[in-house]
């Protein structure tokens, strides 16, 4: 990942909980088969290796798995909240003209190599956690046990999973830390006044930061 001084973002629990934010990864691999890539919701264990440790799974019948299996180097893509940057928003534009339209965004890069495996009491073990997570929420949460045992039993057997302990991390923080307070304040105030939602979510996250 590019990644000027002003955007970087260093600071392992900001990218963990970056990424324990995100509800659907990107897995790029490159191997045999060329690239390839799955999207995928993933669980981080901050506390197992250096940087933590990424668990998920995938479907047997995609053959990514067995590029992982391989040893195949893996890249992880956790994208955050993002909003296109009007010239219009910078008080410069009005002084010199010299502005130009650019994107604000945070992104975290995890890289590193899997451990695949497919015994049943593990990968029921993740696709439980998996479920907790994302059901935590509702009124009414659906557990895996609510499903017949013989058809989880069969569902496992379609899926191979895989452990990546992070093996370095790159963090990506691109607020307009690279413009002046002045122009920092029309992009928080212009995304701030948006109708949509991203925006509005991206200004305050601006407003969050020591910009």
């Amino acid at each position: 990942m590019y990644l000027p001084r002003a955007f970087v973002d260093d600071n392992l629990a900001s990218l963990q909980q970056q990424i324990a934010q995100s509800r659907l990864a990107t897995l790029v691999t490159h191997g045999k088969l060329g690239l390839q890539a799955s999207h995928l919701p993933l669980l981080l264990d901050p506390a197992q290796g250096a940087n933590g440790t990424l668990f998920g799974h995938l479907a047997k019948a995609n053959p990514q798995w067995q590029e992982l299996a391989d040893g195949a180097e893996a890249l992880v893509i956790f994208s955050g909240e993002d909003a296109y940057v009007s010239p219009g928003f910078y008080p410069s534009k009005a002084e010199h003209g010299k502005v130009v339209p650019t994107w604000n965004y945070l992104a975290v890069h995890a890289y590193g190599r899997a451990e695949v495996f497919s015994d049943g009491p593990r990968l029921l073990e993740l696709v439980s956690a998996l479920t907790e997570r994302h059901e935590s929420t509702r009124s009414e949460p659906w557990k895996v046990t609510d499903a017949p045992a013989d058809y989880i039993e069969g569902m496992l057997k379609a899926i191979v999973g895989f452990a990546l302990p992070i093996q370095r991390l790159e963090g990506k923080r691109k607020l307009s830390q690279n413009r002046s307070p002045a122009d920092i304040a029309g992009v928080r105030d212009g995304l701030a006044a948006s109708a949509d939602v991203r925006d509005q979510q991206l200004s305050h996250l601006m407003r969050q930061g020591d910009l």
